[in-house]
């Protein structure tokens, strides 16, 4: 194994931040915590372009986080830093309408026909939020059932066995969140539609909506069997529920019309992020037009925001799904994810670990887990060796490949990865697996 170079400007910077923020950080995940890092901490990054981080001690990193999905394109696209610095020149910021919103609103409709009508806001966490408020309104109802290990922000209500940054650190629910909210979460394990029934039915009348992740990203990449989806949409017409599709992380990213697209699903409901705001805080929700004009100033729910349709993050998104939405590009997603999965693959069986990991992969997004599988729901991946994905995430980060710094985090690839890249990963695997 090749020595670790020292981190000294990273680790001064580490310590610095532990005077400022609660474990140093400004995200629970980004401490490395979880990856046995707890005193060395993370490494802070300097620069980023195409697929390749910089840190401060000048070590390069392919990157497999993407800033958590929103790089497809890789970092700093000189046609979206052009649109910033353009839109830059004009005022970051107004509190008043632009043009720039009904463009970007009328590129997400046309690639997801089932948004008639949508809101700008300025995180995925809100997107959720604002929601679940509309199909409580839309409905009448106060329930809501979601699944174990999708994670859906980190608000109170969504805050009840979630995945992500939760799961790591072993906190399916919050401190702080009143036993009086999560009491109106409803929880089935994912891939469970008799489950997913029985709760529907248990509460007749009482669940405004079933939220999910169509393709779970924040319990390790989890995918959904056959039947599952289709049979969720059935269940929510039949109950009178309303089918949220959480396409935060899997929207512009499994397809030009995400999720839905791929599987053929028309959600009431879909939240968007990540990708949408080409890597500026940037989200939306929308759906049906007669739901969504249940929203202020049309209708009685209320949700407001300073920054939301913020022209730096529309110029950003637009730019963005400009360059994204063509098919030769999920073409090439799809195969860059495929070259990496067989990559991880044969350096595990060469390792001697072929029998004791299980790679789920969706396109471009893919995670490793330390477990036999199959990995279907949140029980199965939270089986899995923690202790040995540490090493496996310290023994690529050595050999200058950066993956999520937790075993319940998806991989994401860019259009920004090549065959350099690809070689670097493939040498950097092998030597990990060589040597856990």
């Amino acid at each position: 194994m090749r020595k670790n170079r020292s981190r000294t400007r990273s680790q001064k910077a580490y310590q610095t931040a532990r005077t400022h923020f609660p474990g140093g950080v400004n995200s629970p995940v980004r401490s490395w915590r979880s990856v046995g890092m707890i005193d060395e901490g993370p490494f802070f990054v300097a620069r980023a372009k195409g697929a390749e981080l910089v840190d401060l001690d000048g070590r390069r990193y392919v990157d497999f986080v993407g800033s958590w999905g929103p790089m497809i394109l890789g970092h700093a696209p000189s046609k979206v830093v052009a649109a910033i610095r353009k839109q830059a020149a004009h005022g970051a910021s107004y509190g008043a309408p632009t043009e720039l919103e009904s463009r970007l609103a009328a590129r997400v409709k046309k690639a997801m026909p089932s948004l008639q009508m949508l809101r700008f806001v300025s995180s995925g966490s809100e997107a959720v939020m604002h929601a679940l408020r509309v199909a409580r309104g839309f409905t009448g109802r106060d329930k809501i059932l979601k699944f174990e290990g999708c994670y859906h922000g980190a608000t109170d209500g969504v805050l009840v066995k979630a995945g992500s940054g939760a799961a790591t650190f072993g906190v399916p629910d919050s401190a702080g969140v009143p036993s009086a909210i999560a009491q109106l979460t409803l929880t089935v394990p994912f891939n469970d539609l008799a489950a997913a029934k029985a709760a529907l039915e248990a509460n007749a009348g009482q669940v405004a909506a079933v939220v999910l992740e169509p393709v779970v990203g924040n319990a390790g990449v989890l995918l959904p069997e056959p039947g599952f989806l289709e049979g969720l949409r059935e269940a929510c017409t039949a109950a009178g529920t309303l089918l949220i599709f959480d396409e935060v992380m899997t929207g512009f990213r499994l397809a030009p019309g995400g999720a839905q697209q791929r599987f053929g699903i028309a959600p009431d409901l879909t939240t968007l992020g990540k990708i949408l705001g080409g890597g500026l805080p940037c989200a939306a929700y929308g759906g049906r037009k007669e739901i969504m004009e249940k929203v202020a100033p049309l209708g009685p729910v209320y949700q407001a925001g300073t920054l939301s349709g913020n022209p730096l993050a529309m110029a950003a998104g637009l730019a963005t799904l400009d360059l994204l939405l063509k098919p030769e590009n999920y073409a090439r997603l799809e195969a860059i994810g495929a070259e990496v999965e067989r990559i991880l693959r044969e350096a595990a069986a060469a390792g001697g670990w072929g029998d004791k990991i299980c790679i789920n992969r969706a396109g471009s997004m893919l995670t490793v887990f330390f477990r036999p599988g199959p990995v279907r729901d949140f029980g199965d991946a939270g089986a899995s060796d923690t202790a040995a994905f540490g090493k496996f995430f310290r023994g690529m980060l050595e050999r200058g490949v950066y993956f999520p710094p937790s075993q319940f985090e998806a991989a994401f690839a860019s259009l920004a990865m090549g065959p350099k890249e690809l070689k670097k990963v493939a040498r950097a695997a092998r030597g990990t697996f060589a040597n856990m």
